[in-house]
């Protein structure tokens, strides 16, 4: 910021150094051009009166020659009384003398000059009188010159320094909230930066890492419980088969070894299909995504309800053309978990229903069982949330069905939810709907 701001004010000060001396140098031309023209026309008045010889008076730094109508040099200032002309042009007749010219040098002058003529017509014939005025550089002095820019380099510093000072003091409460957060780790989580008390940028920025703080406070308070929970889930029926063939190896003459491995491969089996669904939330959280392609959501459920049989009565309500866009294989394992879970806890019907809902994509299925109480409805999504009903109706669930299932339909920016409804539990999936 302070490189920009010194960088603005150098481009503004040099233009404005250049339209003073500019400026200036207008000025000062002017004037010598004034003083030689006025030399000028004094000594051909004194001319036109009477002649003139010899030396003439001009103001300082204007030099002055008068040619008689020979063209010869017969007066001056000093210096200028003998020698070449300074010019040979002559002036036009219309205007009784010829517009100046810059001559560089002129006769016997040193350097370049601005040189007017004027033309004295006497009985003798036409005399000519020549004024010449120094060319003014275009820095038109070096003092001028050092002062603009020693002015002008000043000015810059004067603009760095205020720059510096305010990005400073503005900048501060950032580093301080940077300086907090490199203090801010995993094992420190429950820390906040501090909120500046102006409300400006600076504390909408820190009132916006709290929250990114909060909000990774939460992630890894879930982490934390699902990772509990998963040793805990993980841990039970690994120590039940350690403890079914422990207890089998102690009394391994009376063991009915086929029956003790029956049972083992149930604790297996049950084990296998916690990892199993573990793996699917880790692809789903790291965002894994296959290619999606255009689903149409009746002909899913027909195809999956045609492969297996269910032990409760189905009965489907489909909307033919309703089409979502989306990975086949997570949205079918989102049904079957939902339909698994209604059968789990149905009386006797599992009710299905596609259907559209003013361009929004919506499955629902609804069992007539004892259904889930309002408080409830967000606890059966959390991972290894498993309520009394469910584990006695299945004590080998893993209570990520429906974690999963809400996960994939984040995935495809929809939403799960548990709603209303006269008898059982009704979930509702809702996806945005291909057009």
């Amino acid at each position: 910021m302070t490189v920009i701001a010194g960088t603005v004010a150098a481009l503004i000060c040099a233009v404005l150094i250049a339209l003073i001396v500019l400026g200036v140098r207008g000025r000062v031309v002017e004037y010598e051009r004034g003083r030689a023209v006025s030399a000028g026309m004094k000594v051909a008045e004194d001319v036109r009166r009477r002649p003139v010889r010899g030396a003439v008076g001009a103001p300082h730094g204007v030099a002055v020659q008068v040619l008689d109508a020979r063209n010869n040099v017969i007066a001056g200032t000093p210096g200028r009384v003998s020698g070449p002309p300074m010019a040979t042009f002559r002036p036009g007749a219309a205007t009784g003398f010829r517009n100046a010219q810059v001559l560089c040098p002129p006769g016997g002058l040193h350097g370049c000059h601005w040189v007017i003529e004027f033309t004295v017509r006497l009985p003798s014939g036409e005399w000519r009188v020549y004024a010449a005025a120094p060319e003014v550089p275009w820095f038109v002095s070096g003092g001028l010159l050092t002062f603009v820019i020693s002015a002008g380099l000043l000015l810059v510093l004067m603009v760095c320094l205020r720059t510096w000072r305010t990005v400073d003091r503005t900048l501060a409460p950032v580093d301080e909230i940077r300086r907090e957060l490199t203090e801010i780790t995993a094992s420190k989580s429950g820390r906040r930066v501090t909120v500046p008390e102006n409300r400006d940028e600076i504390r909408m920025l820190a009132e916006a890492v709290n929250a990114t703080l909060d909000r990774l406070d939460a992630a890894l308070a879930r982490q934390r419980g699902f990772t509990s929970d998963a040793s805990h889930d993980l841990r039970s029926p690994i120590a039940a088969a350690r403890t079914q063939l422990e207890e089998a190896l102690l009394y391994a003459d009376d063991t009915d070894w086929p029956r003790t491995a029956r049972t083992v491969l149930q604790t297996l089996d049950r084990l296998q299909a916690i990892v199993t669904d573990l793996l699917q939330l880790a692809r789903l959280d790291a965002g894994a995504w296959q290619d999606s392609e255009t689903i149409d959501l009746a002909a899913m459920v027909t195809i999956e309800l045609a492969r297996s049989d269910r032990s409760k009565r189905i009965v489907p309500h489909l909307q033919e053309g309703v089409q979502v866009r989306g990975d086949r294989l997570r949205l079918v394992r989102l049904f079957t978990n939902l339909l698994d879970n209604a059968e789990r806890h149905a009386e006797s019907q599992v009710d299905i229903t596609v259907r559209d809902d003013g361009g929004v994509a919506v499955l629902e299925v609804l069992d007539d069982g004892a259904g889930i109480a309002a408080e409830d409805r967000e606890v059966v999504f959390q991972r290894f949330a498993r309520l009394k009903d469910g584990k006695a109706r299945d004590a080998n669930g893993t209570g990520l069905g429906l974690p999963i299932a809400r996960e994939v339909a984040k995935a495809h920016d929809g939403t799960l939810k548990v709603e209303d409804s006269d008898r059982g539990a009704r979930f509702v999936l809702r996806l945005p709907r291909e057009s």
